[in-house]
């Protein structure tokens, strides 16, 4: 297994739509492997394959749901279902690992249910209500859309976020990815 670099806002694979997995090979379980450890190493709630550079539709997970269980695991070709009232807590912030360092709140569906594979083939169904889990679902999805957190703030919050960004300098830079064994996302 390897620590991949982490894709930053900025980089074009954010923006783009994923493929379909018709096919789970042995490079799909390698970069799932990676994408495991990859998270594990950011101390990440989830990693979409476009932020670490694949185009392939899925994403891997590691978060406690509303009862606060850990749940991990992978999702191939997810499926997402959202329901429940959106909230907006100002006290809850939301992150990244392709904005690190950052966190802004972000209105999102108290519950999500997706479903999909796993790297045998057989049916996954995740759902939560009002955890951890039921943000990062909601999230993972974005990524595989070619969406970002940020598109989903208010204006006033967004206009922040993008000032942080340029602040921080990546794209002046010309910085794409980080490395999470060599920095911590608040260092990047």
């Amino acid at each position: 297994m390897t620590v991949r670099p982490i894709t930053i806002v900025g980089h074009r694979a954010l923006s783009q739509r994923t493929r379909r997995v018709r096919e789970v090979t042995n490079e799909l379980r390698t970069l799932v492997a990676d994408m495991f450890e990859t998270n594990d190493a950011a101390s990440g709630a989830g990693l979409a394959a476009p932020q670490v550079g694949s185009r392939w539709r899925l994403f891997v997970y590691s978060c406690p749901d509303a009862s606060g269980t850990l749940q991990r695991g992978v999702i191939i070709n997810p499926v997402l279902e959202r329901f429940g009232g959106i909230e907006l807590d100002e006290e809850t912030l939301e992150g990244c690992l392709s904005v690190p360092g950052e966190g802004f709140p972000t209105a999102r569906h108290r519950g999500a249910r997706v479903t999909g594979t796993d790297l045998e083939g057989a049916e996954v169904v995740v759902e939560d209500e009002g955890g951890v889990l039921a943000r990062a679902l909601q999230h993972e999805v974005d990524h595989l859309e070619g969406s970002l957190y940020l598109d989903r703030l208010t204006a006033a919050r967004k206009r922040e976020a993008l000032d942080a960004v340029r602040d921080r300098g990546w794209r002046a830079h010309g910085i794409l990815t980080w490395d999470p064994l060599d920095l911590e996302a608040a260092d990047v």
